[in-house]
């Protein structure tokens, strides 16, 4: 009896101090920043800073110049979803047995590619987007 309660004392204090532990970390918040065509339609304004699409969008993965020397920024991403199903079945018969195992996957592909253009102030002139998907 004076051991199962020791148990249980221990089983309880374990318990607490995990769960307090937990309560106590400080953990970074998982945020998923994703570009997407719906982003940049509605975040996206003529006029913004370059800082601020910076802050929105991340770094261009091309900056260049146009014919009067004025920044453009390219975002170029490419992304490939994979699903992989598997289907499996059994049947039996008191001795005799069969099974069988099915799979397929697809893949699909997408695209976006997004180009800010600045004028002398750095500040949004145009942009422009162009994604697919296959």
């Amino acid at each position: 009896m004076k051991s199962s309660k020791i148990v249980l004392g221990w089983c309880l204090s374990v318990g607490l101090f995990g769960g307090l532990a937990g309560c106590g970390s400080d953990r970074a918040e998982i945020k998923e920043d994703r570009l997407t065509v719906g982003k940049v339609q509605g975040e996206i304004k003529v006029g913004m800073s370059a800082a601020q699409v910076a802050e929105l969008l991340g770094s261009p993965n091309i900056v260049t110049t146009d014919d009067k020397r004025r920044e453009v920024w390219i975002y170029d991403k490419v992304s490939t979803d994979r699903v992989d199903t598997r289907s499996s079945s059994f049947a039996s018969l008191i001795i005799l047995g069969t099974s069988s195992q099915d799979s397929s996957s697809s893949q699909r592909q997408r695209t976006l590619t997004i180009i800010i253009k600045y004028d002398e102030d750095k500040q949004v002139r145009d942009f422009a987007y162009n994604a697919t998907q296959f």
